[in-house]
């Protein structure tokens, strides 16, 4: 999957694209021709969703840990 394609990819579209492939490879609807190259594809999203995961769950986590100052010093405050 070129790199360019990536840089409008959203997660939801990843899922998306990653269960149709799936669908197709289960369905038989895919040639032998083309089975590599959508493995190839499906593994690319694969690992894009990964990363996508990992700083999502990063992110969240480093709000989480502001969160406690930013309660204790809202009932200071009051």
């Amino acid at each position: 999957m070129p790199e360019d394609k990536n840089s409008n990819l959203t997660y939801e579209t990843a899922i998306k694209k990653l269960e149709q492939i799936v669908t197709e490879i289960e369905q038989g609807n895919i040639s032998i021709d083309q089975l590599s190259e959508k493995v190839k594809e499906a593994k690319a999203l694969f690992e894009f969703c990964i990363t996508k995961l990992s700083s999502i769950e990063n992110d969240v986590s480093n709000i989480l840990k502001k969160m406690p100052d930013t309660l204790n010093q809202s009932n200071q405050n009051q």
